[in-house]
């Protein structure tokens, strides 16, 4: 028997027993759901504040008494910002926990490992702020509450030529990351398609603190802009390492640029810079503001960012979902998250296309005095 064979007997007999096991969840008094992020660890701002919005987002609704008459139970396990952990505490909700379905990761990667798992095991994922299109790639159990790459990194290739009049781009990716090399692949094509040239095209792999060789290169090409499709404590050491070598062309990046540690760390050198995000804080949107009241309320006054806006949202999502399939069985839960369409959340309205994709807007946001500025809205 070789290895595949006995691997997909292993599978069969764990769908099997967890099969077993799920069948006393419709009279449970509970309906569990798995949250799985990054709460600790190099991203662990991401997955801190997904995680808060979700559990804000399910104590108002037990508050209200709940779904289908019963409370939402939030089971929580930490992926440490370690490859490999999402794949392994997913198993543990799905098989232990007996989750019914299941919220996370917030990166891109991660939520391909949990993506594998879940598919395998047909439990619905809900990706708050996965924005690489392999996410929901994986299979049909798989769904996210965010924008895509093409999108965003579309969106920002037309700001850099258009709002900032940049005609030569560089980029810098962090070839270790699925979301950083899947906006890459996106700029490096509607840049020149808006009319730019990409002048320098440099890489650096994740963990790495020293971008002093990639920057000289890219200094030594004169762009009008950077592009940075990295994570927030990347943007920020880049920013500072660019000003110290005499860089002053704005830096831009994605939505993984959203944390108060971006301008913790990057200081002053990432003022004048610009992302794209999924909310402004500072929108008058009427749902917005009772999100923002309400999470600062429930959490020492922080203003919360865009993964806790995500967070909240896929929570409802989900919620609206068990609501309408008038359900808690896992497949009843993935048919009405692939109808969703119409729903009003805190991010935009958001409707599920036929990739299990939500449709929705963009903001841009810049930095200016160690603040958060919103510029503009940018509609698929």
């Amino acid at each position: 028997m070789n290895a595949l064979i006995r691997l997909i007997l292993a599978s069969s007999v764990l769908g099997l027993f967890s099969a077993c096991n799920r069948q006393e969840s419709p009279a449970a008094g509970t309906i569990k759901i798995g949250n799985y992020g990054a709460i600790t660890g190099k991203d662990g701002t991401f997955g801190d504040s997904s995680t808060k919005a979700t559990r804000l987002a399910f104590e108002e609704i037990n508050a209200a008494g709940g779904i289908l008459g019963k409370q939402i139970e939030l089971v929580v396990e930490d992926t440490q910002s370690k490859p490999g952990e999402a794949s392994t505490v997913v198993k543990k909700l799905i098989t232990r926990d007996n989750v019914v379905a299941l919220i996370g990761e917030m990166t891109s990667s991660r939520s391909l490992e949990g993506a594998g798992v879940a598919q395998a095991f047909k439990i619905p994922m809900i990706s708050p702020s996965g924005t690489n299109p392999a996410v929901t790639a994986t299979g049909d159990q798989i769904f996210r509450a965010c924008f895509i790459d093409p999108f965003q990194g579309a969106v920002l290739a037309t700001f850099a030529r258009d709002q900032l009049k940049a005609h030569r781009a560089a980029i810098l990716t962090s070839i270790s990351s699925a979301y950083s090399t899947g906006l890459a692949d996106v700029f490096r094509v509607q840049f020149p398609k808006a009319g730019g040239t990409i002048v320098s095209d440099q890489k650096f792999a994740e963990g790495d603190k020293d971008f002093k060789a990639q920057l000289t290169a890219i200094k030594a090409a004169n762009p009008d802009v950077i592009f940075l499709p990295c994570y927030y404590t990347e943007a920020a050491l880049v920013a500072k390492q660019a000003r110290e070598l005499g860089i002053t062309a704005p830096l831009i990046g994605g939505d993984g640029w959203e944390a108060p540690e971006l301008v913790q760390i990057g200081g002053a050198a990432i003022d004048g810079c610009y992302y794209s995000a999924h909310y402004s804080a500072e929108s008058p949107d009427p749902k917005v503001q009772a999100f923002v009241k309400k999470y600062q309320a429930r959490f020492g006054g922080r203003t919360p960012d865009g993964m806790a806006a995500l967070g909240y949202d896929a929570a409802n999502m989900l919620a609206d979902a068990i609501r309408r399939a008038g359900s808690a069985e896992p497949a009843k839960i993935r048919d009405a998250l692939a109808a969703t369409k119409g729903f009003e959340g805190v991010t935009g309205r958001i409707d599920m296309d036929a990739d299990r994709n939500a449709s929705k807007p963009a903001a841009i946001l810049t930095i200016k005095g160690g603040k958060f500025t919103y510029v503009q809205n940018v509609s698929p």
